[in-house]
């Protein structure tokens, strides 16, 4: 997530009582979790284990909870608690907005938008022109939706990540300050939930075909004409690339890279990336014809036993 304008250094450490170390004027231009930094970008790290990959990372700030030798060029901030400060950014540059209205009047809405009864449209939300709302659809706020993009009933659009940090006392909620982001001529089915980013975009790319009950995860980027069955389910942070097949009942694995073309045939679970231009079937998921051969050799597994 971008902050409206920049920030210093030392405006951001009194944003959340945290010490510093660094120049009191170095510029910081956003927050983001470590899977999505940029330069201008703070990034928390609370755990010894990811102290090296949050300090080598392409953010230029790290909140972090420990005294260590700031990285050249980078600024640190100093907290006993780095996902607690870091949720209160997130917060304070995002912050919920209530609705009594079914359509927001800061929502900007195109020309020959149909908005059917029951939708409900969020702050700030933009859509373009010659979509179609179905009833009951939620948009949450700030959504962008391009031209041309149908969405049908009870589906919703921008619910937050499912992301907790796991805590003696319980769970606590990493607040997500993403958006979605629905390019041009995507049709999403009846009763899917895309969730927004944690701190960066949910994005479906131009062309792609959704069918009914579809859960997509927060700040995963799906291609350009792709075709998702029903009852898929994609993890955060994944990556489908362009012209992917996804059967029916699908589930894809956070993190993972699908490449351009791959086609997954139905049930099969996804747990590690795959090439494009092949077909996947199994759980995990291999070639499909690798997998059909191995399945055709366990059914004769009782001939040979016979035989024993």
């Amino acid at each position: 997530m971008k902050f409206p304008q920049p920030y210093t250094l030392e405006e951001v450490a009194g944003m959340i009582n945290a010490r510093f170390s660094g120049d009191p004027g170095f510029i910081i231009t956003g927050i983001n979790e470590i899977h999505m930094v940029k330069p201008g970008d703070i990034t928390f790290v609370d755990h010894p284990k990811y102290y090296d990959k949050a300090l080598t990372s392409k953010a230029t700030t790290i909140l972090i909870n420990k005294e260590v030798e700031k990285p050249e060029g980078k600024a640190l901030l100093i907290s006993d608690d780095p996902f607690r400060d870091f949720v209160i950014l997130a917060k304070k540059f995002m912050p919920f907005q209530s609705s009594n209205k079914a359509i927001s009047e800061t929502a900007i809405i195109g020309e020959g938008t149909i908005i059917q009864p029951g939708a409900f449209i969020g702050n700030h939300v933009k859509i373009g022109k010659n979509c179609i709302i179905h009833s009951n659809v939620s948009i949450y706020d700030h959504c962008i939706l391009r031209d041309n993009v149908v969405i049908h009933a009870n589906s919703v659009i921008g619910a937050d990540a499912y992301y907790f940090q796991r805590k003696p006392e319980g769970y606590r909620k990493f607040e997500s300050c993403g958006r979605v982001i629905i390019e041009d001529d995507v049709e999403i089915g009846a009763l899917c939930s895309i969730d927004r980013g944690v701190t960066s975009d949910t994005i479906i790319g131009k062309g792609t075909k959704f069918d009914n009950q579809t859960q997509v995860g927060h700040d995963t980027h799906i291609g350009k004409n792709c075709l998702i069955g029903a009852q898929s389910a994609i993890a955060g942070v994944a990556t489908i690339e362009d012209d992917v097949v996804i059967w029916g009942v699908v589930t894809i694995n956070k993190e993972v890279v699908i490449g351009k073309g791959a086609v997954i045939l139905a049930t099969a679970g996804v747990d590690k990336s795959l090439k494009g231009g092949i077909t996947y079937f199994g759980s995990p998921a291999i070639e499909a014809r690798k997998k059909w051969k191995e399945l055709a050799c366990l059914r004769k597994l009782p001939e040979v036993f016979e035989k024993l």
